[in-house]
């Protein structure tokens, strides 16, 4: 059991995940969405970037063979998103550990820092209003991200270089943040062991392949990436530099910034002091340190380019900066107290003070979280009727004899996966393209249903569409499965200027 405990607890980890899908009953987000589109687009030869959400290949790298499995495919990447990011706890929860029980004399100190690794990197609340748990339940890419981060971390830590290089490598197709980290380990893997060339270069070349060589194929734009993403709504319009910041610090409470902090220091002073045995742990959270200042710095960057710089992208070093506040947490129960020749119990109470501090904004988030969750079942069921009308309407090939698909925006990724439709195919200005000559279906969202109604239909398909695209989707009480009935309210408009 000893031998095989790592096995076990990723069997749990993914058993877990599991059941916490089917508890939550919430559905991926706008991105996800589009990912799974282009998993489905791969496999047939037809995968086209023009559209959103912006170009980025890890979650290719899943949704592609999951494509495989037809409309399981949703199912499968929710588990393996949310296993993968409950990994990140785990991998926390390691390097937390060992860093503190180095010389195996440590063991309670070291597990009190490794469950502070393991519970506060859920307890993230982005300067937007959403959790970490909400990136978990919508099944988005960063949460996996920061595990490709800690594995690497946890790999480096144990020496197993190629593991390490191999996991930065998958955080680096998801967040170009990740290259400055990879390209300064790579260097220093190279200097200590030369027969890691071609393991690097390879991994070098599928990097720059995903990122560049695919969107180059496809839609012959490689920078198309950046080009999606400077055209984002949640860019900074305030100071880019201490917006950026401001997002960064947001991530968590200030007890978690006090830690990291002081564990900083601590490992500075004691590295000044002379280190001894201990050289090499205090020179590993110094670096630690050091790629979260150099991660923000290079959002920094990019918010001054036009990039949104949006906190999620941050969520590495805000979890990186928790593990070195957990291993401060532990080094106060385990050393500090010894160093300044004061009773064990100081150290006790110092950490009970920090856990004060910390317990009650973590469960007012964790509270919140679960607030929205129950905001993410009608979600879900809004999207099971838009399943069920897109099927009553004929599928694709119904609505689009009849016109152009529009819907509001938030539900374009999910009509393009229920149909196979690019995101760039579907309109999202229903006030713009209903002043456009060409035939359009407008499918609108209600508080109890769907709507929808053609617009500048056909002559020779007015009949037709009108019996069957004229129609509301309603769910009432007398009528809890739905019922189809008739609508005769055309959409309302409002002039539009230059073309907007």
């Amino acid at each position: 059991m000893r031998r095989y405990v790592w096995w076990l607890v990723a069997a749990v980890v993914i058993g877990a995940s599991v059941g916490l899908v089917v508890w939550a009953r919430s559905r991926p987000g706008y991105d996800p969405y589009g990912w799974m589109i282009w998993g489905y687009q791969s496999l047939h030869g037809t995968l086209n970037l023009g559209g959103a959400p912006s170009w980025k290949p890890m979650p290719l790298l899943f949704t592609l063979p999951f494509a495989l499995f037809g409309h399981f495919q949703l199912w499968l990447w929710l588990v393996a998103a949310c296993a993968m990011s409950f990994a990140g706890c785990v991998f926390a929860a390691r390097i937390a550990f060992r860093i503190v029980d180095e010389d195996g004399a440590h063991r309670w100190p070291a597990i009190a820092a490794s469950a502070f690794a393991f519970v506060l990197p859920l307890c993230i609340y982005d300067s937007t209003h959403f959790s970490y748990l909400h990136y978990i339940f919508s099944a988005q890419s960063d949460p996996p991200l920061v595990s490709f981060v800690l594995m690497a971390i946890d790999m480096a830590l144990l020496g197993r270089k190629r593991w390490a290089i191999a996991a930065l490598t998958m955080a680096a197709l998801g967040r170009p943040e990740v290259w400055p980290a990879l390209l300064l380990y790579s260097l220093w893997c190279l200097r200590q062991e030369r027969e890691i060339l071609p393991f690097l270069v390879a991994c070098a070349l599928i990097i720059l392949f995903m990122w560049f060589g695919i969107p180059w194929i496809t839609n012959n734009k490689p920078l198309i990436a950046g080009d999606l993403a400077a055209q984002s709504p949640r860019m900074l319009h305030s100071n880019k530099i201490i917006g950026t910041l401001g997002r960064y610090r947001a991530l968590n409470q200030w007890p978690v910034w006090v830690c990291a902090g002081l564990g900083t220091a601590w490992a500075a002073f004691c590295l000044w002091r002379g280190g001894g045995e201990r050289r090499r742990r205090n020179l590993f959270i110094l670096a630690l340190f050091g790629n979260c200042v150099l991660w923000v710095v290079v959002e920094i960057a990019f918010a001054l380019k036009g990039l949104p710089g949006v906190p999620r992208y941050m969520f590495e070093p805000g979890v990186v900066a928790i593990v070195i506040g957990a291993v401060f947490f532990g080094w106060l129960l385990a050393e500090i107290p010894r160093f300044f020749r004061a009773p064990w119990v100081v150290g006790l109470v110092l950490a009970a003070g920090i856990t004060a501090a910390i317990v009650p904004g973590a469960l007012s988030r964790l509270r919140a979280e679960h607030k929205e969750l129950s905001g993410e079942h009608a979600r879900t069921a809004q999207i099971d009727r838009l399943s069920s009308f897109v099927d009553y309407l004929g599928g694709l090939r119904g609505i689009e004899s009849c016109g152009k698909p529009v819907l509001n925006v938030e539900y374009v990724s999910i009509f393009g996966w229920l149909t196979h439709l690019n995101t760039g195919q579907i309109g999202y200005k229903a006030n713009w393209e209903l002043h456009q000559p060409y035939p359009t279906v407008l499918l609108t969202s209600l508080p109890n249903g769907w709507a929808a109604y053609p617009w500048h239909t056909r002559a020779a398909d007015v009949r037709r569409c009108d019996a069957r695209m004229k129609v509301l989707y309603i769910f009432t009480g007398q009528h809890p499965n739905g019922i189809i009935v008739p609508n005769q309210v055309p959409p309302k408009l409002t002039p539009v200027h230059n073309g907007h």
